[in-house]
């Protein structure tokens, strides 16, 4: 075959450290999601959609054929840590845990999973962070160790 041709979408989700409450300011959310999706499209990973609560983020993106999930994810969050950490005294201490998940999403899920990182606020007025991230850790049959995941 001549040409490499892939579509792999990644819905990715990674917290702050000890889910502390960093983004509580509806601004700075915006200007972190946006600053991540800027990361993705840089490393030829075009961002769908990038949206979260007061402690994490999801990430809705298109696989590069030309770098590992691991390095796209490190240059997200280490990028984006560096660029809050020069936002005030409040966030001088801004960190992301050492973590993250990355499930796949098929094409046909594509506009639900956009429109699920879109209310994500609305969406943990009812439901915590970790009910949501145990509930979709066990709907896409990850397997995982508790003791592992908060830290």
């Amino acid at each position: 075959m001549a040409q490499s041709l892939s579509n792999v979408l990644v819905h990715l989700i990674f917290s702050t450290k000890n889910r502390f409450a960093f983004l509580l300011d509806a601004e700075l959310r915006r200007h972190i999601h946006a600053y991540i999706a800027r990361v993705l499209n840089e490393h030829d990973s075009p961002a769908i959609e990038v949206g979260g609560g007061f402690d994490h983020v999801h990430a809705l993106f298109c696989l590069s054929r030309n770098h590992a999930i691991s390095e796209i994810v490190r240059k997200a969050k280490a990028n984006s840590s560096g660029w809050a950490k020069t936002q005030g005294e409040v966030l001088s201490r801004f960190e992301w845990q050492a973590g993250y998940c990355a499930l796949s999403v098929s094409p046909s899920q594509l506009e639900q999973v956009r429109s699920y990182i879109l209310n994500q606020v609305e969406h943990h007025r009812v439901r915590t962070f970790q009910e949501e991230y145990l509930d979709l850790l066990r709907e896409c049959q990850v397997p995982y160790d508790e003791k592992y995941l908060w830290t």
